[in-house]
């Protein structure tokens, strides 16, 4: 689910203007970005939405995101980047129709021509003429601990990435800016490392059955107590997969006659529970509460559609930190309309648990609210925590309803201990519970790191999207040639970061995505500072559109 780049944020956020000496341009953004060194005529001269927050009661500290305006002259270009890579892929097709060129992907027979196709022309289109081109930045093989740093087993391509041989050789000490590795727990030494070997040496790697037949450990239960505490809730209950505690969830909460309202940038995970569940589904734009509480005035005065029956539930879904955008979940003003309305609310902490808040409590924490009034609490273990499943939380009467309903707790196989230790130790070290200040002090470090790294971005006159305070720091790259090109130039820097195009993203938003850690050094953030301005550089002495 994707937005168009004019209603980003039509509800309000403050957005950053100069404040380092620097020279602004008529909408008080540096001019020196590195997209921006073409003359001022081209610039949009708003930015995306620039009302003020409704509600600034709800906050009680300013709440500052940014999303600027795409440049006109960046759209067109990126708009002619993606219709030359059409034309070429047409004439490639073209070739490949007499075979004069190889084609590697599936096609269909000759002989099913009249049936139903199975490939879409489109996607395979998109797949086999532009993916493939830069298909060698994703998926690439890590042979150490994903933390600060990495190594990655090199590979070559001799067929432009259809197909890719390793070399034998390895890529040392990579900075790695791509994983959610947020409060740096993704170690093989330490105390989380040292409790996983012995509950590994104790119950061993697999369970071998569900929670309901022979697979409930008392591992489990000290562990969903725990987070139950961590949250503030009466109770909460652990998945394996923090995927399905999203998409085998939902349809247990909600159903026929049962309307959810979701964000537009909702993840996938949540867009498919919402699916499975056979309810009507209806999408507000991102964070913004006019929107939001339109739908729900609607629902309420209208009802079901031709039945005009009250809905029997009416489910708002959000999250806290929204994976592409960096932006946070406007939750105060949130949960004032879902009381207003007598609506429910779903929260999906996946990247918000541990990274937000002084306590690291998520969301919830960071705007100073009140666990209660969020109706299902949701979050990953696999981020924050160094492991992996996922969790919900909430009454204790809701949590007894899933254990009985819940496909993914009646038919799932019980999360690996070693793993319910690593979010055990984790945990109790986030919350002071070890006797030591190592939680605080991860917590401290990632908001300073945070903060470090997107203000030296935006001073050096790179767009950044998101929250001031988000961990995920999207840049936008908008050319189709430019992802390639950064994430290969990155990686020749010993710099391992995640770049996004569409699909994913809106077409002429296509961006890099870094993910700041508490294990990251100032050094190390400096040294990726330092490759993003040399990358600036390198694309513009070569022209590279």
């Amino acid at each position: 689910m994707t937005e168009s780049s004019a209603n980003k944020l039509l509800n309000g956020d403050v957005c950053h203007r100069s404040s380092s000496g620097k020279k602004s341009g008529k909408n008080g953004f540096v001019k020196n970005h590195c997209l921006f060194q073409q003359p001022q005529k081209y610039r949009r001269l708003r930015e995306k939405n620039q009302n003020v927050t409704r509600n600034s009661s709800l906050y009680k500290k300013p709440f500052l995101e940014s999303f600027e305006e795409t440049p006109l002259l960046v759209a067109v270009l990126t708009y002619m980047g993606y219709g030359i890579l059409t034309i070429f892929g047409y004439l490639r097709d073209f070739l490949r129709h007499w075979n004069i060129e190889k084609c590697h992907v599936a096609r269909e027979r000759e002989e099913q021509k009249d049936f139903v196709p199975l490939y879409q022309d489109f996607e395979n289109f998109y797949t086999r003429n532009l993916y493939m081109r830069i298909r060698d930045n994703w998926n690439r093989p890590i042979c150490s601990v994903p933390g600060a740093k990495m190594d990655l087993v090199e590979r070559v391509s001799h067929d432009y990435n259809w197909t890719f041989q390793h070399t034998g050789k390895v890529v040392k000490d990579v900075i790695n800016m791509g994983s959610y590795n947020y409060l740096g727990f993704a170690e093989n030494t330490g105390t989380c490392a040292d409790a996983a070997v012995e509950a590994t040496h104790k119950y061993g790697v697999g369970v071998g059955s569900t929670r309901y037949e022979i697979g409930n450990l008392d591992i489990h239960e000290e562990m969903e107590q725990l987070v139950a505490r961590f949250l503030g809730v009466e109770s909460s209950m652990a998945f394996g997969m923090g995927f399905a505690t999203n998409s085998m969830n939902i349809p247990a909460l909600t159903g026929k006659g049962c309307l959810i309202l979701s964000d537009e940038l909702n993840h996938a995970s949540l867009v498919l529970g919402a699916r499975l569940s056979g309810s009507t589904i209806r999408v507000f734009k991102h964070n913004n509460m006019q929107s939001l509480e339109k739908l729900l005035r609607d629902a309420i005065v209208h009802g079901q559609p031709r039945t005009h029956r009250p809905w029997k539930k009416i489910l708002i879904v959000v999250e806290g930190i929204y994976s592409m955008e960096g932006s946070i979940v406007r939750l105060p003003e949130v949960i004032a309309l879902k009381k207003r309305y007598k609506a429910y609310l779903y929260l999906d902490e996946a990247h918000s648990i541990g990274a937000l808040g002084p306590n690291g409590r998520g969301v919830v924490d960071y705007f100073g609210l009140d666990p209660k009034d969020v109706d299902i609490m949701m979050g990953t273990f696999t981020k924050s925590f160094g492991a992996a499943g996922g969790y919900i939380g909430g009454k204790r009467e809701l949590i007894d309803y899933l254990r009985n309903h819940s496909h993914s707790a009646l038919y799932a196989t019980s999360m690996s201990p070693p793993v319910a230790q690593q979010i055990i130790t984790s945990m109790k070290t986030i919350m002071g519970e070890d006797g030591t200040t190592l939680g605080a002090d991860r917590l401290r470090q990632l908001s300073e790191n945070t903060t470090y790294f997107r203000r030296k971005l935006r001073d050096m006159g790179f767009i950044i999207y998101g929250n001031d305070d988000s961990p995920v720091v999207p840049m936008m790259l908008y050319m189709p040639a430019k992802i390639g090109a950064f994430g290969r130039e990155m990686l020749k820097r010993n710099i391992g970061t995640v770049v996004v195009g569409f699909p994913a993203t809106p077409i002429i938003e296509s961006r890099a995505r870094f993910c700041v850690s508490a294990a990251h050094t100032r050094e190390m953030l400096d040294t990726v500072k330092g490759a993003v301005t040399l990358n600036a550089e390198y694309f513009y002495s070569s022209d590279t559109i």
